[in-house]
């Protein structure tokens, strides 16, 4: 009997490969898991019911030697990637009903490897949230507290890892968007590099931010997953190519490096508690841990907050109902001024519009270069105050999230503090960096312990976080 509560993608890949079970086995049982908890998780907006076909694709792959560690996986996808003949909506009223006309390289790549897709993930509107509240398609919940949100904006690709209705749930990281939901569900989410990982086929928030990555319950698979979902290809121009990757590369060892001046206020104390709990045992399997300083670093968030709404309103200048997007029902009018405002208002989500706007204010003749030009500045002193503290330590070590998961309802009606649920995380979003999130015990709920490491070196941010894994 398979526990699927405890399997990971490396032990299925065992059963598979000594013939102990057949796909459309697991297959069964998480679809039965997904009935069983999905109607009331909303973690899947949609249950896709063309599986077969890949369920004996897969099948045949592995009866004929050629499988890889993703064959027979149940996969989730966010509601923003692409996946040809299938519904795509970015959880929003205004692409409700849409059809991909061709798949991400991703999703590509998972099809490739004999992945089953089981579905699509909800999230917060156009990624625009830190609690899948902001969905048009109702909230997700946390499987872990079903009174509490599981983070987001990639809330329903992490609650359906959670529930276990996935072994591996695909998500889209702007500011936090993988490794808060992860802390908050208590499973591990990774940032790649950006550049590391196609961002062709994702519905774009923030172009210059986002970055996709894997959720799943372990490192060990995070680091399956990511190996093989980051690879070079033509489609999208800011992918860094191989020959660089293997430049970037860094023999890094065991010297860690914490600014604790950043972390010391706003922070809750059983989020504080676990996080010394685990540099004392860090140090205790030989880690040397150095206090370091950032003192541009805190100002992340405010650079992301600028930056952010600038690429949103022009991302999503498109659905406007003539290119992009669906129409009001009741939509009358002979004014093309009152024809986009009706589409918008009437499709768009109160905190899509609300970072529109902000975007094309700071946008705006006379402010550009008040707000976007110095926050781009802004910017690239953060890059290089990274790059300065990694010629001394060979990782970062922060808090995930300054809270625990949050009550639903709590913060929706105060934009301002959710935006702080990205305190930590938008840090290595702003900076391109690689950047995982490492569940450990917290008094109530899981806390996530986050790692960054130096740019295009991914894969230690895993050795790190096997050894956290190892404390627990």
């Amino acid at each position: 009997m398979i526990d699927i509560d405890k399997l990971t993608i490396k032990d299925l890949h065992q059963m598979y490969n000594s013939k102990q079970v057949t796909v459309k086995e697991v297959i069964n049982l998480f679809s039965k898991r997904i009935q069983e908890k999905n109607s009331e998780i909303n973690a899947y907006i949609e249950i896709f019911t063309d599986i077969d076909k890949y369920i004996d694709k897969a099948q045949e792959m592995i009866d004929t030697g050629n499988a890889n560690f993703l064959t027979g996986v149940p996969v989730a996808i966010k509601d923003n990637m692409l996946y040809k003949g299938h519904k795509v909506s970015a959880g929003s009223k205004i692409l409700e009903g849409y059809i991909a006309p061709y798949s991400s390289p991703v999703v590509e790549k998972l099809l490739e490897c004999g992945s089953i897709i089981m579905g699509r993930t909800n999230m917060d509107e156009f990624a625009m949230g830190s609690s899948t509240e902001t969905s048009a398609y109702g909230n997700t919940l946390n499987p872990l507290d079903n009174t509490r949100v599981p983070g987001g904006s990639s809330g329903g690709s992490a609650a359906a890892v959670a529930m276990g209705g996935a072994l591996l749930a695909i998500g889209s990281d702007t500011g936090g968007s993988i490794r808060q939901p992860a802390a908050f569900c208590g499973i591990v989410g990774m940032k790649p590099t950006y550049g590391m990982v196609s961002r062709y086929g994702l519905i774009a928030m923030a172009s210059s931010l986002d970055q996709i990555g894997p959720f799943t319950k372990n490192c060990i698979d995070a680091e399956i997953a990511f190996n093989l979902i980051s690879f070079d290809e033509s489609h999208d121009s800011t992918l860094i190519p191989e020959k660089e990757r293997d430049q970037l590369k860094k023999n890094l060892g065991k010297k860690i490096g914490i600014p604790y001046s950043f972390i010391k206020e706003g922070v809750d104390s059983d989020i504080s508690e676990a996080f010394n709990a685990t540099v004392d045992g860090l140090k205790k399997t030989g880690y040397e841990i150095v206090d370091i300083d950032l003192p541009l670093t805190p100002l992340s968030l405010a650079v992301y907050y600028i930056l952010m709404p600038a690429e949103v309103s022009s991302n999503l200048a498109r659905f406007d109902g003539v290119r992009y997007g669906n129409l009001p029902s009741d939509m009358q009018t002979n004014s093309m001024t009152d024809f986009y405002k009706k589409v918008r208002t009437g499709l768009f989500g109160r905190e899509v519009r609300r970072r529109s706007i902000l975007g094309a204010f700071i946008l705006s003749h006379g402010y550009y270069d008040a707000y976007y030009n110095k926050a781009r500045k802004l910017k690239m002193a953060i890059t290089n105050e990274f790059n300065n503290a990694f010629k001394d330590v060979d990782a970062i070590l922060l808090p995930t999230t300054p809270t625990t998961a949050f009550k639903i309802g709590e913060r929706s009606e105060s934009p301002l503090s959710m935006y702080l649920a990205d305190l930590f995380t938008a840090p290595a979003n702003i900076a391109g960096l690689p950047a995982i999130s490492v569940p450990v015990p917290g008094s109530i709920l899981p806390v996530g312990i986050q790692i960054i490491t130096p740019k295009g070196n991914d894969e230690h941010l895993f050795t790190i976080g096997r050894e956290i894994e190892g404390l627990i």
